[in-house]
């Protein structure tokens, strides 16, 4: 009984998921203004050439991913508690859907990077195409006071309507603090570091 009343008060500290009262206005969260761009992770490959040797331009498709990922809700969850349950905050959320936010950073990192980025819309023929699906976007509390953000991206490359190869990206980021401003800080590094891995990546593919 003690242990499920001390879960039961933890849950509520974290979140304040019960119904929200009229006076607490929400909180809109996005992945803040561009930074340095992250380092990659070894490739393995040891003097790899820039992306933009490999892909001066490249068309970028909107991220896909889940119906979870496809609203404003900002969710975590309690891997201590319940790790199969997402749960919402209750006055915390993103400015846009978690996968507008990361088609708009992929495609800013890419062109920090010297990369010419293009839509779908807008595409010249015969360049190639970049379409990136999230497998995972979430905040996970390892206890009351220790969170983390983790963050998977699948990454295939198209030339020619062909597969020139596909690889699944994954990062997870300490938060700051255990609460959704930490978590979208986390989550925000996690991603610009998984853009950072893929242009790693892409520079290591055959230019035809």
């Amino acid at each position: 009984m003690k242990t499920t009343l001390i879960l039961l008060s933890l849950t509520a500290a974290l979140a304040g998921c019960a119904v929200a009262s009229k006076s607490q206005s929400q909180t809109s969260y996005d992945f803040g203004p561009l930074t340095p761009a992250a380092v990659a992770e070894s490739s393995g490959t040891n003097g790899a050439v820039p992306a933009t040797a490999i892909f001066p331009a490249i068309v970028v498709a909107d991220v896909t991913g889940p119906a979870s990922l496809d609203t404003q809700r900002m969710y975590y969850r309690l891997l201590y508690s319940d790790a199969q349950q997402s749960r919402p905050y209750a006055f915390n959320n993103w400015s846009v859907t978690p996968l507008q936010l990361l088609t708009q950073r992929m495609k800013a990192r890419f062109a920090q990077a010297g990369v010419k980025v293009l839509n779908t819309t807008d595409a010249a023929g015969g360049l190639p195409l970049l379409r990136l699906e999230a497998d995972e976007f979430s905040q996970n509390f390892d206890s009351a006071t220790s969170a983390n953000a983790s963050v998977s991206l699948r990454a295939s490359v198209f030339r020619n309507h062909k597969l020139v190869d596909q690889r699944t990206f994954s990062r997870r980021s300490p938060a700051g603090s255990a609460d959704a401003p930490g978590g979208a800080r986390a989550l925000a590094a996690a991603s610009d570091a998984i853009a950072a891995d893929i242009l790693a990546w892409m520079a290591t593919l055959p230019q035809q």
